[in-house]
């Protein structure tokens, strides 16, 4: 299997948004419907725009099979450090199971130390214990308990 990965463009927003919206949680918090809401062009206008951003799909024979985003987050700690925040990391539902997850996080592991970055860290909801296991069969350690605020 060969994955080839490239930054979203516009015309794949319908895709990306329905696979995110499309497990367990996404289901309980986005609005994927067409045509989207402006909420999300308004967003996706504002990542293509920053150059620390990277909202990056994965094909498989030019069809879209997941999706990923990258921040490059430079910090004053690790002695001036980099690391790179993932976010947002799907899979198509035809496509689970084949692998495609290992070459996603593959590849987000060699751009990420090829942009410099010293880390990469991610946060996933305690709810999915599949993806717990995925993430530490890379090296990824539970290393800090984190808190949200919403408004």
């Amino acid at each position: 299997m060969e994955l080839t990965f490239r930054k979203v463009k516009e015309k794949d927003l319908p895709e990306v948004l329905e696979m995110i919206a499309n497990d367990q949680l996404g289901k309980t918090r986005e609005k994927f419907e067409l045509p989207l809401p402006d909420s999300y062009l308004k967003a996706f206008e504002v990542i293509i725009r920053d150059p620390n951003q990277e909202l990056m799909v994965a094909e498989l024979n030019e069809e879209i099979v997941g999706t990923f985003q990258l921040s490059y987050l430079q910090y004053l700690t690790y002695q001036g450090g980099m690391r790179v925040l993932v976010e947002a990391v799907r899979v198509k539902d035809t496509h689970r199971g084949k692998g495609i997850g290992h070459e996603i996080f593959s590849y987000i592991i060699e751009s990420s130390k090829s942009h410099g970055a010293h880390m990469v860290q991610l946060t996933s909801d305690k709810k999915r214990t599949d993806a717990r296991r995925f993430y530490e069969s890379f090296g990824f350690e539970p290393s800090h308990e984190g808190f949200k605020l919403h408004f």
